[in-house]
């Protein structure tokens, strides 16, 4: 029994100083994962600081590309207020007509649909230029409607102040703004959308060159506004400004300086 007691002493020793050891290196190990979360905390800080630096410069090129190369800014038309204009020649109106002639001014007939607009058509938005406007509305039927009266009929009037033509520059701008955004922040686009000189197998780039149908134009200005949309979500734009038609008013929200997160 006493040699017994010794060797269970004995193999109780070892066990401590076994134990002792495992304590160590636990030990080792929790200073060695303390040092390395440090490290991290201290990379992430580095990490996050060059991603706001990055943000910044995306930023800043961002705000003179859309102030020196692609100005955008809302050009309001000379038209006076119908209900004002029929309330003075007929002051016997009633105020319900009025209101009346008011919400009928804000709704558009688009592709077969009333659609509602806040704006009241009385606005466009110009791109580059004063001259190179699209309707605030989303209203581009007055392009197809030139190339489908073209077909019929020829004459040098039709070819001069049509809206076709700058309805077409400004969405070629603007499809050349939306690829060099996405470029800019890194954003894959969901469709693809050609602004070059160039010809693919698919035929000429969108919008600019010859005269789209009614099909192929409706098409690329829905995968235009789809890329805008994307962009405008990528950077946390409200919800609540956007729209769905308005090409040009949604890429103004995107590259605001109001835009708290351009850049991310």
């Amino acid at each position: 029994d006493t040699e017994g007691l010794l060797r269970i002493k004995e193999e109780n020793q070892k066990h401590y100083r076994r134990a002792q050891r495992h304590q160590e290196k636990k030990e080792k190990i929790q200073r060695h994962n303390r040092k390395l979360g440090d490290l991290v905390e201290k990379k992430t800080y580095e990490l996050r600081t060059q991603y706001e630096h990055l943000a910044n410069l995306r930023r800043a090129h961002i705000l003179e590309l859309t102030s020196v190369i692609f100005p955008m800014e809302e050009v309001k038309t000379s038209m006076r207020d119908p209900a004002d204009v029929s309330s003075e020649s007929d002051n016997a109106m009633t105020s319900s007509t009025v209101s009346k002639l008011a919400e009928a001014r804000r709704t558009t007939y688009l592709s077969g649909r009333w659609v509602c607009d806040d704006h009241n058509g009385d606005t466009s938005i110009s791109i580059t230029g004063p001259w190179i406007i699209l309707p605030n509305n989303g209203d581009y039927s007055a392009y197809y409607s030139w190339v489908e009266e073209k077909k019929t009929t020829q004459g040098p009037d039709m070819e001069h102040n049509n809206p076709a033509h700058t309805i077409s520059a400004a969405l070629c701008y603007a499809t050349q703004l939306v690829n060099t955004l996405s470029l800019i922040l890194d954003v894959n686009l969901p469709k693809k959308l050609c602004n070059r000189q160039v010809k693919t197998q698919q035929g000429n780039h969108e919008f600019c060159g010859e005269n789209l149908s009614r099909h192929r134009f409706t098409r690329a200005v829905k995968k235009l506004n789809a890329n805008i949309l994307h962009l405008c979500f990528s950077q946390h734009v409200n919800l609540d400004l956007l729209h769905p038609l308005h090409t040009l008013r949604n890429l103004m929200y995107l590259v605001s300086p109001d835009t708290e997160n351009l850049g991310r």
